[in-house]
């Protein structure tokens, strides 16, 4: 069986990555959408595990996608899997040269471990978890940017107050 491997922060998980996990779903046998630490982004919105429950709900309707997190590199979870490969989102050029080089990484790391990229939707190509917390701290309409089921938590923890999740 093929496992596909979604890395990334999801602070929030946005409607950009929810394209890509809906389309590996439709490749992929399995799916695990992998929540990491990202040590180059120091003070997350949400904690690991309010965005596992967030990207669990948003999943639910998806009967071969699961979510995970893991703290350590992830070429060494992927070693839990006979035959993973990760799928990782590119909206332009500069994702392109910085996924490049992490495929690069986790192959050196585990030699067996493929990569697969798949261009965003048009409609996601400006989308990123950083944009949407700054619109969420400005109270901005979500609803172009964020699934449905957590908007309101987004909204509320952008602006300091208590989440109803």
């Amino acid at each position: 069986m093929k496992v596909a491997i979604c890395p990334g922060s999801f602070d929030p998980m946005t409607l950009g990555h929810l394209n890509i996990v809906r389309r590996t779903a439709a490749i992929f046998d399995s799916v695990v959408v992998l929540v990491m630490v990202n040590a180059n982004k120091s003070s997350p919105m949400f904690t690991i595990d309010e965005r596992v429950d967030m990207i669990k709900r948003v999943t639910a309707r998806f009967d071969n996608v699961r979510v995970e997190t893991y703290d350590g590199l992830l070429a060494e979870y992927a070693k839990r899997f006979e035959h993973a490969v990760i799928v990782k989102g590119l909206r332009a050029g500069t994702d392109f040269e910085n996924e490049f080089q992490m495929a690069q990484i986790n192959k050196t790391i585990t030699p067996q471990l493929e990569t697969m990229f798949l261009t965003s939707s048009e409609k996601y190509t400006f989308l990123s978890s950083s944009v949407v917390r700054e619109l969420a701290g400005y109270g901005a309409d979500l609803t172009e940017f964020v699934p449905r089921e957590i908007i309101d938590e987004v909204l509320a923890k952008a602006q300091g107050g208590a989440v109803n999740g």
